[in-house]
């Protein structure tokens, strides 16, 4: 369904402004770390082993933001010639987050600081608490109605918490913790320079871009273009360019940094953002390049097979599969989702075992379908519009079977709008001055989405598909007195010369050999009427 409204220049820009009605914010609006509650006590327990020399452990997440929170934490202590003692766990064999196993392993520790996650994590407090450890949680997730046992909590969530955002990611959680620490030891590292670490975790975490991410985030993607750090300079190098913005992030070096942790080993990501050495750095990006190629082609295979035992007449989609691999099986439930319009499941069964990931679409509130049934299930965890989840194999028909009927009421198909499209936009609008109103919003993600337009009755010049495996479609379209080119990834469609199609797209701009023009990227065509 597609909002009516004929589209102009005004409108577009009304909607917009509408997003910041409270206006935009800059760096030197950022609060005080001492709003965090517990901020200060935990950067006091923190200073006071530093000055004793005890030994610290930090334990780190496998996504990017984890990644990241323990790479800011990792050049902080090195900054002060302090030795942190460091772990992200290994997704396949430790799971997610600190664990009892996790602590024990760590041996003679005194303090132990997580990033990213812990707040659920109520048998590693206990182990902790046995071995008579501190535990400082600094965690950005929902808080249970009694939280783990530790020294300190620092989450924006707490009901006692006097930070004004609550959407804010682990990264700048951890920044704000060196920030308040900088200060308490009197260090000199330069904050602002880490936000174009931050930026990366905020981007990749989706975290809404507006209140203070939206200026954390403008900064970070200034100083990625300019940085010398040697992780972004080899990746600068790699790619060609100079400018950065949330695209090439969200869909080029997050899910490459991604990778690591969902093939092998996110600490090589980590790794990297801290290398000191450009040689060091273009080794472990040939890595992680790699690793995010043979994530590619893995998840390529699985969603063919997945899409083989789709029914798309049911309101949510469960798929499983022998020997899938666990790591990419949420980003094929994310491309399922898109394509059949439909919440899906997507496990990875071994040994009588499955577990796997689910994303929603739509208003369907997936965490809430699955809540009322986890009774089938040993782990399960997430929010809204993603979520974890493992079982015996013996009861996945049953769990699937109940899901089903109950999405019937729950999550009605087609009775969904797509908010993100602004209305119909008339063919002679698309150009450089929408392209250049567009630019003034920036950054763009969630909560403040890029906007999309819906052009009906384009005709089709041309019709071709590019790629290694022929897999993205590319279409040159008629908009009256010029051309220009509009491509739709993960795309078998094909389009006849002069054929007449409806486009749901974004504008954006293509920089090829110095050269930039103004691209469609399409979301949605079809030679009828939507």
């Amino acid at each position: 369904m597609f909002s009516s409204d004929i589209l102009t220049l005004e409108s577009i820009s009304g909607i917009l402004q509408k997003r910041f009605e409270n206006g935009f914010m800059y760096l030197k609006d950022l609060p005080e770390p001492s709003l965090f509650k517990d901020m200060d006590r935990a950067v006091e327990r923190i200073a006071c082993g530093i000055e004793k020399g005890e030994r610290i452990a930090l334990i780190g997440d496998y996504d990017v933001d984890g990644v990241v929170a323990t790479a800011i934490f990792r050049i902080f202590f090195e900054s002060i010639g302090f030795p942190l003692v460091w772990k992200i766990p290994n997704r396949f064999k430790d799971g997610y987050g600190i664990s009892p196993g996790i602590v024990k392993n760590l041996g003679e520790i005194d303090l132990i600081l997580t990033v990213d996650n812990g707040i659920s994590a109520y048998d590693a407090a206990n182990e902790c608490y046995r071995r008579n450890i501190d535990l400082i949680i600094t965690d950005h997730h929902l808080v249970p109605d009694s939280p783990p046992k530790a020294y300190a909590i620092v989450n924006q969530k707490q009901s006692s918490c006097a930070f004004p955002y609550k959407e804010i990611c682990g990264a700048q959680i951890a920044w704000y913790i060196c920030a308040a620490l900088r200060k308490r030891i009197k260090n000199n590292i330069n904050m602002t320079e880490m936000l174009e670490l931050v930026a990366l975790a905020i981007i990749a975490d989706i975290m809404p871009l507006q209140h203070i991410n939206r200026p954390m985030v403008r900064k970070g993607l200034e100083l990625l273009s300019t940085s010398k750090r040697p992780a972004f300079l080899t990746y600068r190098e790699r790619k060609g360019k100079k400018l950065f913005d949330v695209d090439d992030i969200a869909f080029g070096l997050a899910p490459v940094l991604n990778s690591a942790g969902r093939m092998e080993d996110a600490s090589i990501a980590c790794d990297f953002l801290c290398s000191d050495d450009s040689d060091e750095a273009r080794k472990l990006l040939k890595r992680l390049l790699e690793f995010n190629e043979k994530r590619k082609n893995l998840e390529n295979t699985i969603v063919k097979e997945a899409e083989q035992n789709v029914n798309v007449n049911e309101p949510v989609l469960v798929v499983s599969g022998d020997g899938w691999h666990e790591g990419v099986v949420g980003i094929v439930a994310a491309r399922l989702a898109r394509h059949f319009e439909r919440p899906t499941i997507v496990l990875s069964c071994n040994d009588g075992y499955c577990k796997g990931s689910g994303r929603s679409f739509g208003e369907c509130n997936l965490f809430s379908l699955i809540d009322k049934h986890k009774n089938f299930l040993e782990k399960f965890g997430g929010h809204k519009t993603a979520v974890g989840l493992s079982l015996e194999k013996e009861f996945l028909y049953d769990f699937r079977e109940v899901l089903i009927e109950d999405a019937y009421s729950q999550c009605e198909v087609g009775k969904w709008e797509d908010p993100d499209i602004l209305g119909e936009l008339p063919r002679e609008l698309i150009g450089r001055d929408l392209y250049d109103l567009i630019k003034k919003y920036e950054p763009y993600g969630m909560g403040n989405q890029k906007p999309k337009f819906l052009t009906r009755k384009t005709k089709i010049v041309s019709c071709r598909h590019v790629g290694a495996e022929k897999n993205h479609m590319k279409v040159l379209l008629n908009l009256g007195n010029r051309t220009i080119e509009g491509i739709q990834f993960n795309s078998r469609d094909s389009f006849e010369k002069g054929e007449s199609a409806d486009i749901v797209y974004t504008l954006m701009e293509n920089s090829f050999n110095g050269r930039r023009s103004l691209q469609l990227l399409i979301e949605k065509i079809s030679s009828s009427k939507f």
